[in-house]
């Protein structure tokens, strides 16, 4: 468990929204415990227990992953700095070049991505690469990011890595596979990321159907979010229903993306989901995200592994011929650079748009 010696700066304390009291449809997520990792039995249950999440939602919850409440929350209060913290005027000094450097790293300012029939977004994120010194960051962030480069060490060392060892053995591979093309100090944009939804006017949420940010798939292979308890997150379920994401206090929501989905050959599809209004009893609050967003190294490749028992029964669906399959760096930043920037055509099914990135379908789900 990480700890510290020494009396931490003093940082304002975020005060969460209240649990929303109304009766929402929420998904049946697993609930995976990771203290029980530590053991080869353990391990082996788990594998199990993921391999049955990933294929039947692709959103699984973790607990018992080694940081207690109160580190959570001062995690919160460090995270709200970049958004309370900071002018405007010096937010703009830090925003991020998405469109013309494929790389999040920097503030996403508000109204940046269009979400539907002229309307733009109302969320800011600040996203700070596992190296903190990559680039340079706002006064008021400084004297934090030494707890924020514990933050992305703890995730990626003691959360990601577990996890990436229970998907390799649910795969019938040897248990570093992942963890072997998920380094640490390797070149990447594995990233944690501080976000804040900020309540939209009438006129926008009508226009938008109350959608915040459309259906969508992550670009990276796991996305772990820290549970927070404004209700606004759904995924897609397999009957194409859309279900609530449920609050639960210091917990992970650990979702699939489109890395795992082409390392897999799909046999682990990234999971669709969107953010949409809050709510009632939640509409007026600001909703704060924590997240560690996850890439495999730059220089890997995206093709199947086809070494895999598990897959070579499953069969396995290529998106693309694995001469044409692109690097990780060339698919994040080519869905960097497009996301809520170009313009998406209909598709087949009803709601869905598409766009294509590097040959490969994406689509977008309204």
């Amino acid at each position: 468990m990480p700890h510290s010696t020494s009396i931490p700066l003093h940082a304002p304390h975020y005060v969460p929204a209240p649990v929303t009291k109304e009766d929402l449809n929420y998904a049946d997520l697993a609930v995976i415990d990771l203290s029980k990792a530590d053991t080869p039995a353990g391990r082996a249950e788990l594998a199990s227990e993921v391999k049955e999440a990933l294929l039947t939602h692709g959103f699984f919850y973790v607990v018992n992953h080694g940081y207690i409440q109160d580190q959570t929350d001062r995690m919160f209060d460090i995270a709200d700095i970049p958004f309370s913290g900071v002018a405007d005027e010096e937010k703009h000094a830090y925003a991020g070049k998405m469109k013309q450097t494929g790389s999040y790293q920097g503030y996403k300012l508000r109204q940046y991505w269009h979400i539907d029939s002229g309307v733009y977004d109302q969320l800011e994120h600040y996203n700070i690469n596992r190296d903190v010194t990559k680039r340079s960051h706002p006064e008021a962030l400084r004297p934090f990011l030494p707890e924020i480069k514990d933050f992305g060490r703890y995730n990626h060392l003691n959360v990601l890595h577990p996890i990436l060892r229970l998907i390799a053995l649910s795969l019938e591979l040897p248990e570093d596979s992942l963890v072997n093309v998920h380094n640490y100090d390797a070149i990447g944009e594995t990233y944690v990321r501080f976000m804040k939804y900020y309540p939209r006017s009438e006129e926008e949420e009508k226009k938008t159907n109350n959608v915040w940010l459309k259906g969508h798939t992550d670009f990276g292979s796991i996305t772990i979010l820290w549970s927070q308890p404004v209700a606004a997150l759904q995924i897609q379920t397999r009957d194409g229903n859309w279900r609530w994401i449920r609050h639960i206090d210091n917990a992970l929501v650990v979702n699939a993306g489109d890395a795992l989905d082409f390392l897999t050959g799909s046999f682990y599809k990234g999971t669709i989901h969107r953010v949409v209004q809050p709510p009632p009893d939640q509409q007026s609050y600001t909703r704060l995200g924590l997240f560690y967003f996850v890439m495999p190294d730059d220089a890997v490749k995206l093709v199947p592994l086809t070494e895999s028992p598990v897959l070579q029964r499953a069969g396995i669906h290529r998106r693309c011929p694995d001469s044409e399959a692109p690097t990780m760096e060339a698919w994040r930043k080519a869905r960097t650079s497009a996301y809520g920037q170009t313009e998406l055509k209909s598709g087949q099914d009803k709601g869905v748009e598409e766009e294509i990135i590097n040959g490969v379908v994406v689509k977008h789900y309204n």
